[in-house]
């Protein structure tokens, strides 16, 4: 969900975008340890929804012999993207735990212990039937024991105009939320890069979602069959008022301009 700042000089997107947007070590301790908390025993099969480059899920198959994984998305050049470069860096013993596929995420799949919807990308469905029906699929999808992961982000600052920009070291993350409309909280959003020597990756990535509530979000999983959601609301840092990226159950948020969660849905 934070970013960890690395060296790269690349024109690579996909790469730019690993490096700026996500952790995927954090996000699996935070995976691993919440189910383990929640059901008492550890996860072990995993399925990574809008899976863009399997970064995620590549992760998930390298923490243990005994992980598997499915990484699904309907982006054919992110997958070969991914394919060659994350699961193909992996031991083939790894790769054999690691399936990627190509498809619509409201398919389905044999059952997993964890499904994840990570970095917002479910936000693309923008109808409550629509998302009713996604989340239905997820627990259909899930053991009689299985937990649902999501992230959400919200704040006064989250339906507004705005550019951000963010040093990442050798190249800078620029976030545009381009356009709201309050009527059917919809938006346009755009990431783009600035590399070393002042050139730009303009719209480098394009999002057009909806931006869900907290409280939708949790109605919805409940009408999807979920038994009970969870809010994990990230601390602050003192020194910096910035997240500290430790995330603990809460019922009680802060009135922040910008916050970034963590949701779970339990069978």
């Amino acid at each position: 969900m934070s970013s960890k700042a690395k060296k790269v000089v690349t024109t690579d997107r996909h790469i730019l975008y690993q490096q700026a947007v996500q952790d995927v070590e954090s996000e699996i301790d935070f995976v691993e340890d919440t189910f383990r908390e929640l059901r008492g025993r550890p996860a072990r099969s995993l399925r990574e929804d809008f899976c863009g480059t399997a970064n995620t899920a590549t992760e998930w198959v390298k923490r243990s012999d005994k992980n598997t994984a499915l990484a699904v998305d309907l982006d054919t050049e992110v997958l070969a993207w991914g394919r060659k470069h994350n699961r193909g860096a992996l031991k083939s013993s790894q790769q054999q735990r690691l399936k990627l596929r190509e498809g619509d995420v409201r398919d389905g799949s044999a059952p997993v212990d964890a499904v994840l919807a990570m970095n917002f990308s479910y936000f693309l469905f923008l109808e409550r039937d629509e998302m009713r029906h996604y989340f239905e699929t997820v627990r259909a999808s899930l053991v009689e024991d299985g937990v649902f992961f999501l992230d959400a982000y919200g704040g006064y600052d989250a339906p507004r105009e705005i550019v951000e920009p963010r040093d990442c070291g050798d190249f800078t993350y620029i976030w545009e939320q381009a356009s709201f409309n309050p009527i059917n909280s919809q938006m346009q959003c755009y990431i783009h890069f600035e590399l070393p020597d002042g050139t730009r990756m303009d719209r480098a990535f394009t999002y057009y979602w909806r931006l869900w509530t907290l409280p939708e979000l949790r109605e919805l999983l409940s009408e999807a069959g979920f038994s009970r959601t969870r809010v994990f609301w990230e601390g602050t840092d003192t020194k910096t008022n910035e997240g500290n990226g430790i995330f603990e159950e809460s019922e009680q948020g802060d009135a922040d301009p910008g916050w970034i969660c963590y949701l779970t849905a339990e069978v």
